[in-house]
């Protein structure tokens, strides 16, 4: 989903603290024989789940999640197939301040039985608090037959594997206007030159509009929009060794290419002439939502948003997401010849051992629910790493789109990097910084300052 929180890189993370393309390709196998079952001792198969309607029938299950509106009712959506078939009653809580919000639930004994994990690292916290159930093996075995084995390491923890994947995304998006763009005669930048020239140009032919939009405001969360844009571009600058180290806290998190990489972003987002689009000086966009922050393209007051995928889900239900239509979205250019593609996803956590628990939890990492979940959201903005979901079920073609980005063998795949990162940077110094630093703070104080808060064990 949209929501970044950043905790520390779990042992079991490390060889796969940014895992390549493969994610969404690789061999479904796991060459770890300790993580290719879950820690459960229950050896019960769940996969047949309709057939238990008679054990499971009258039974709640409570998802918590940072997913609401409008992204929610496609999920409730995507669970009535598993409804009908038990009797098992969904109870849905989507929470904007979830990140914060789950942690101290887990001191008050107050847990879901299921929580969707915007980011590997939190699993990690959830699991140090001893209240996070280890995969019940239908579950691994679902993980095993649909995921590659990437993908299944992000859900382990100290070899033991708890969480299954559930969405995913791509974040390497530019949204825009195509029929504005057509009325301009402007072209779809393939470079990261071309895109600064027509950024430029924009700004000259249009005094009542502004090139870009953009808003890191999200409740608790705010400045999460921020630390994609420096890793998006940190991958534009640098090479993937350099992203890949910069994650592990393996250089400093100010090392010079991440300096470079923020001044390109500021380059963009903190000059007057270039934002923010629909809302006024550039230090708004402190303070306006991330839902809200590209919807000045439709009212022409700003031309380009850079946001993820899901970003799809966003717009009024009479919009016409197409090629040709009110908006749409390319892909975001690079400095060189190298195609790097920022990605996320989510992860299924459980919290109370019970059947109907474990059998959604196995439902969740089926075809069947990655195929429901597709035709549950027409309106597009939602991709899944799942080997069995159907691309013809994928009904938007900005899904189609994002899917070849995730399986182009010249992509280098990278996963959000401050989801991985210690608590108290991703999902703590990283989005205050971020939201500080477009609020007038200089590069250099901002990345001086999260490199400061990294824990030193």
């Amino acid at each position: 989903m949209a929501l970044n929180s950043k905790r520390r890189t779990a042992s079991a993370f490390a060889g796969v603290a940014v895992a390549s393309l493969a994610l969404a390709a690789c061999s479904s196998g796991s060459s770890d024989p300790t993580s290719s079952a879950g820690g459960d001792t229950d050896t019960k198969d769940y996969s047949k789940w309709c057939d238990l309607k008679s054990e499971l029938q009258g039974k709640t299950v409570s998802i918590y999640t940072s997913i609401v509106a409008p992204e929610d009712a496609q999920q409730k959506e995507s669970y009535k197939p598993f409804e009908e078939c038990t009797g098992v009653t969904i109870k849905y809580e989507g929470d904007k301040d979830f990140e914060k919000n789950l942690p101290a639930r887990a001191q008050t004994g107050n847990l879901p039985d299921v929580a969707y994990l915007p980011q590997p690292g939190l699993l990690k916290t959830m699991v140090d608090t001893g209240k996070a159930q280890p995969a019940a093996k239908s579950v691994a075995d679902m993980v095993d037959k649909n995921f590659g084995a990437d993908w299944k390491k992000y859900g382990t923890v100290d070899d033991t594997f708890y969480a299954a994947p559930l969405g995913a995304n791509v974040k390497s998006y530019v949204w825009y206007s195509p029929k504005k763009f057509t009325e301009k005669g402007y072209a779809v930048p393939k470079t990261w030159d071309e895109l600064m020239t027509l950024t430029a140009k924009i700004a000259a032919d249009d005094a009542a509009a502004k090139p870009w939009c953009a808003g890191f405001g999200s409740g608790t969360a705010t400045g999460w929009p921020g630390t994609d844009w420096i890793e998006d571009l940190l991958l534009r600058v640098a090479d993937k060794d350099t992203y890949d180290k910069w994650v592990e806290h393996k250089i400093p998190f100010n090392d010079p290419k991440v300096l470079e990489a923020l001044g390109k972003a500021g380059a963009i987002l903190k000059d007057p002439k270039f934002s923010n689009g629909g809302y006024g000086a550039p230090n708004s966009i402190a303070t306006v939502t991330f839902q809200d922050g590209g919807q000045p393209i439709l009212t022409g007051k700003c031309y380009m948003h850079r946001q993820a995928s899901f970003y799809g889900t966003m717009w009024p239900k009479d919009t016409n997401v197409a090629e040709d239509g009110d908006v749409w979205a390319f892909y975001l250019p690079s400095t060189n010849d190298t195609k790097p593609v920022l990605g996320g996803g989510e992860f299924v956590a459980t919290f109370r051992d019970a059947p109907e628990v474990k059998a959604f939890a196995t439902y969740l990492a089926s075809a069947d629910w990655a195929n429901a979940k597709a035709k549950a959201t027409p309106t597009g903005g939602w991709l899944s790493a799942n080997k069995g979901l159907d691309p013809a079920n994928l009904v938007s073609k900005l899904d189609q789109q994002s899917a070849k980005i995730l399986t182009d063998p010249n992509a280098i795949f990278r996963f959000d990097g401050s989801d991985l990162m210690p608590s108290s940077v991703g999902a703590g110094s990283f989005w205050t910084e971020m939201t500080n630093w477009v609020n007038g703070q200089d590069d250099k104080t901002t990345l001086d300052n999260i490199e400061k808060s990294w824990p030193t064990s």
